[in-house]
Order: C-alpha cells, then structure tokens, then sequence
C-alpha cells in the first residue's frame, strides 16, 4: 500500500517529518517497508509555463520551436519533441539549472541550430507517471491554473514522500488512506479532517428512478452479502484534473479516465473497491450475482480471457459475464470515450471465496486484496457516496435518484465491554480509563461507562478484526506505544517438560546416532506420483495432498513417506562414490485420512478455525541403509 504523504496530511498532520511518520507508524503496529519520494528531490528550477506560439523546426520535421511565458519579461523560446505540443497549453517547464530525478543537471543546448533555454515536461520525465509520448498538459484552451513562472510544486506534489506499508491481513481498515489518517490521529492527538462520506448526500438531478433503468438480482447471497448500484446519466468521459492524476500515480495507479480514476481514488482512500459499467451496454440494465457456469469463460479487462468453473461467482447481464466478482471486470460493460451512462456498483463478497477464485484464476488485483480480507456492508454505501460526489462535479453528470440495495442480512454493530482493571492486569502498567477510552475514541470506537467497564462499539471497519476484549487491550496498548510497556515476568511458577512421545522419539533419535547413523532433514514437498516412483502401495492413500501453487514439478504435493527424499540422498552421495551409507529421519508426513499418533492434536487434524485441516500430520522414523553393514552390528 502506497500511501502519498501529501495526501496523508489534508487528512491529519502531526507536522512531522516522513522518516518521523514512517518510525511512529512502525512502533504502533503498521510496518512501513521503506520511504520513496516522487519526481525530483526538490522543485527548483521547476515552473507552470504557457505556450504562446508553436512553429516548425527549421532543420528538423520532429521538433518544434515553442515560445514559452515562464514569468519573465521575455519569453523563453524552447525547442520540443513531442507531438502534442500546441499554443494555449498550460505546461510543465524545467529551466536551466534544475535537477532531473535521475540527478541530471539541465543547461541551455544547441538542438539543431536552435538555442533551447529550457524543457517542456513529460511525466515520464518528472517520474510523475509512465506517460512518454507526450508533454505533460496542465490545462489547455486558454485555461489557467496558475500564473506563468508560478512554482511547479505548488500545483504537483513535486519531491513527495511515499510511505509504503506492508499491512497485515487483519488491518483492511489501513488498506485507505483513511484508515493511515485515523492511526496518525490516535498516535499523534493531531486533528483529523471529516470523513468524506459524512458530506451531505450529492443532488440528484437526473431523471426517474434508479430502479426504472437498472435492476439486480443476486442469486448467491452467501457471497454476496450486500450489492449496491447507483446510476449517472450525461457523463463526460475523459482525463481526471490534474490533482486526481498525480495522486493516483503516486499511490501507484494508472490514470485511465475520470470515470475509473474516481472508483480507484475512492477505493484507496476509503480501502472499498468500487466498479463502474457502461450502462448501455448492459442489456435491459439487468445485473445479475450468480455462480459461474462450469468451463465459462469471458476476457478481463486485462485482455486476458479466463476460464471459469462454478466456484467462482460473477457479475453478469443477461447474455453473458460482464465481471468477475471482487476481482477484476469485464470487457464487455468496459466504460469508454462514448460512454454517456454510468452504472456505479459498490459491493460485499465473501472473502473466502474471493481468496480462493483469485488463486485459482492465478489473477490478483487491488480490489480482490481488499475483498478477500472481508469488508463490512456498510462500506459500500460509504463509497458510494464519494464516488457520486466525484463522479458529478469531475463528469459533469446528473445523478438518477435513488439507490438500488440488495442487502442479505444486516450486520449489527459489534459491541464489547472493556474492564479497565483488565487492561492494568496484561498489560502490566496502569493506564487510567479516561486514558483508555481516549485512545480507542481516537481509533473510532465508541466508547461509554457502564457499571465500572466501558462498553466498547466496534466500527465497521474494525468489525472483524476487534472481536474480544483482549483485542480492545491490544489496541490501548500499541497507541500508548509498546516501548513503553515495563519488562515484567510471568506470575507463578512455570511448567514445562517433554511429553511422553516426545521423550520416547528423542531416546530412538540418540539410539541411531549412538550407531554412528546421521541424521538428515529433508524438503516436504514430493512428487504427485512419489510413493508409485519407490514401488509402495499408491493405492492406501486416496492420494497425495497437492499444493496449489507448486514452485516446481518436483514439489507439487506434500510428501506421504519420508523414504522419497531419503532415497535421494542416498542417490547423491552414491554418485559422490561415497560406498557405504547409514542415514535416518524423524519428522512429519502428510495423509488425507488415517489414525493420529496423538488424537485431539494438530497433528489429528484438530486445529483452530471454521475449516478443518486438509491433511494429518503423523511423525515418522524412517532408516535407510545403503553397502555392508558395520562388523559391531
């Protein structure tokens, strides 16, 4: 997750540095991988030009001899390359002097006979973006966003920080850069900005009803727990403004149009993927949620084509899939140059089922990262709200009254109570309870006294990471700052010791070494068709446990003997013309049915969890013994 610092900031700014933001975030639990910073270190020498007047190279068909306002009393005169270049463009324009981002110092120079006193920018160029056949325009037709020889870095987040985190899987909540605001606010005590869908809702100016030109029908609720859509009529489709671009590409997002940059910047900010289709080009305007057809296939956007199976589940119209649910859309409803009518889509899925649809399609997006850590219901309006905001002022468009809701079941507020005393106890430090109510206010919780606890509203987009009170001490604990906790040691006396299997295998284990038999440690990946290769019987398993995302043949399936990797060890040192071999392992196999050494342990397959394991775990010893043997045995 990219994560603008500039962005961060009109959210909640402590004033602090980005390496200070990186370190703070880190100690309270959200691991920043690095600190990157966008286009050049420093905007000097970078300035908003005007292009007065374009005319041909005398010497060269390609280039162009561009007269350029830069706040001077005279205008630059600039020879460019690109092909987009025209009179009345508001421009990029590094002077001579400024630095590059690839540390290039740029000087007046002679091209072709003509003196050019300065460049027009790409973004390529400024590494604002992957743009390169072109300038980059700021505003054309006359149109100013700031004066002539104004300084580019009040108008680009030129030199930018760019915290990169590494999230964890429990913590979609930090998957938007709201969520990354609302943890600055509670370390920092620095104030944070509204949220934006607690805006007033956008006028709907449109025509009708929603209802009178979509419908949906889900047909799979279990994976769909909530489906909302919201129609637009005279969109305008074409590039987002400038400030949506640059912020897109520094969070790491193509610009495409405004219609998607608006549903992306909408999912970065509020971590809820949004989809928007082309309306006319959905058949009746009829969405329907339903399970893929064995062997059906359609193309993403990507312009891969993908074959589906009935796991999967897919938006589709009434003729054929127009995307697949949580992960990625279609070409068929894609939103185009020509499109006029826009039907938003902001949906629930099950994150189960997304996770593994995903690693069987071998397709991966920013909206299935999102889905498959399972986001709450009521994130979908959130969106949509936004989005619609955007989608009228950046489109020009008029927005249908009404929303269309399939909502399954509604997912009440999750409500917890908290005993501050508790909170002392683990965390071995008294924090006092207006202490601990103020932290967990500043996360979003709602937080009230009752009888001596605080009874603790989780919010929705903690909903199903905060499940316990111990989880409500944990997040008092790393916003006070986990440093600052005391090093204290366990209460009571400690047991341990081995169990009596254990004792037993460590006795057999010393007894073989004893002989003067090594030991080795073999890979647990095996061949699918291993025990058949060693001439066991293949037929007293009902096969292998297959990995779904093999590194290498040789490893597609975890292994049900230890004799397979022992055999090659043996191979190898006998290659080595090494005559004589005594070797053992004691470690674990893996079988899809069969009696546990120990029941009622992870080794029985009984582990915490909805599902249950896909495979026993029994220890094995294993010998293998290659050439004569000793004289003493």
């Amino acid at each position: 997750m990219r994560v603008p610092v500039s962005w961060l900031r009109e959210l909640c700014d402590p004033g602090w540095d980005p390496e200070r933001l990186a370190e703070r975030l880190a100690m309270t639990g959200t691991e920043v991988e690095r600190v990157t910073r966008i286009g050049p270190r420093s905007s000097e020498g970078f300035v908003v030009g005007s292009v007065l007047e374009v005319s041909p190279h005398p010497d060269a068909d390609r280039l162009s001899v561009c007269e350029v306002a830069t706040g001077g009393e005279q205008a630059r005169t600039i020879v460019c390359g690109a092909p987009n270049v025209a009179a009345g463009q508001t421009v990029a324009v590094a002077l001579p002097g400024a630095v590059l981002p690839d540390g290039t110092e740029l000087g007046r120079a002679k091209l072709r006979g003509v003196v050019s006193d300065g460049m027009i920018c790409s973004e390529a160029e400024l590494e604002l973006g992957d743009e390169h056949d072109g300038i980059m325009v700021l505003a054309s037709g006359g149109a100013e966003l700031a004066a002539p020889g104004a300084p580019l870095g009040e108008l680009l987040a030129l030199g930018d920080a760019v915290l990169e985190l590494e999230v964890t899987p429990n913590r979609v909540d930090c998957l938007g850069v709201i969520g990354v605001g609302r943890e600055l606010h509670a370390i920092s005590g620095a104030p944070l900005a509204p949220p934006a869908w607690e805006q007033p809702e956008v006028e709907a100016t449109g025509e009708g009803r929603v209802e009178e030109v979509a419908s949906v029908r889900v047909e799979v609720p279990e994976l769909c727990p909530r489906f909302t859509a919201r129609a637009f009529t005279d969109v305008r489709v074409g590039p987002s403004p400038q400030w949506l671009r640059r912020r897109l590409a520094a969070a790491g997002q193509r610009p495409i149009n405004n219609v998607v940059d608006i549903t992306n910047y909408v999912m970065l900010l509020s971590a809820q993927p949004l989809h928007a289709f082309d309306l006319d080009r959905v058949p009746g305007g009829e969405v329907i949620v339903r399970r893929a057809a064995e062997g059906e296939r359609m193309r993403t956007l990507d312009d891969v084509e993908h074959e589906l199976d009935s796991e999967t589940v897919v938006v589709a119209d009434r003729e054929r899939p127009s995307g697949i649910a949580g992960i990625m859309g279609g070409q068929a409803s894609e939103v185009s140059e020509g499109t006029t009518r826009v039907l938003l889509e902001a949906a629930t899925w099950n994150g189960v089922n997304i996770l593994r649809s995903s690693s069987r399609l071998g397709l991966r997006s920013e909206a299935s990262t999102r889905f498959e850590k399972q986001l709450h219901p009521e994130l979908a309006i959130r969106a949509q709200r936004i989005a619609a905001r955007l989608i009228v002022e950046l489109c020009d468009a008029r927005l249908v009254p009404g929303t269309i809701d399939v909502l399954a079941d509604p997912v009440e507020p999750r409500r917890l109570a908290l005993r501050p005393p508790r909170t002392d106890s683990l965390l071995g430090q008294a924090t006092p309870a207006a202490e601990q109510a103020g932290r967990l206010e500043r996360l979003g919780f709602g937080v009230a006294e009752h009888v001596g606890e605080l009874e603790v509203t989780v919010p929705y987009e903690r909903h199903f990471d905060v499940t316990r009170e111990v989880d409500l001490i944990e997040e008092v604990a790393r916003i006070g700052g986990l440093e600052e906790l005391p090093a204290t040691l366990p209460r009571g006396a400690l047991a341990g010791g081995l169990s009596r299997e254990q004792r037993l295998r460590r006795r057999a284990e010393d007894a073989l070494r004893g002989q003067g038999i090594d030991e080795v440690k073999t890979w647990s990946f095996a061949r699918a068709d291993a025990d058949e290769r060693l001439g066991l019987d293949s037929d007293r398993e009902p096969g292998p446990v297959v990995i779904s995302n093999p590194l290498s043949e040789e490893g597609r399936a975890m292994r049900t003997s230890l004799l397979g990797g022992m055999v090659d060890v043996a191979r190898l040192n006998v290659s080595r013309r090494i005559g004589r071999i005594a070797i053992f392992e004691s470690g674990r196999v893996y079988l899809r049915s069969g009696e546990a050494s120990v029941p009622g342990s992870p080794s029985a397959g009984d582990f915490a969890g909805l599902d249950p394991a896909p495979a026993l775990e029994p220890h094995r010893l294993a010998v293998l013994l290659v050439g004569q043997a000793p004289s003493d045995w």
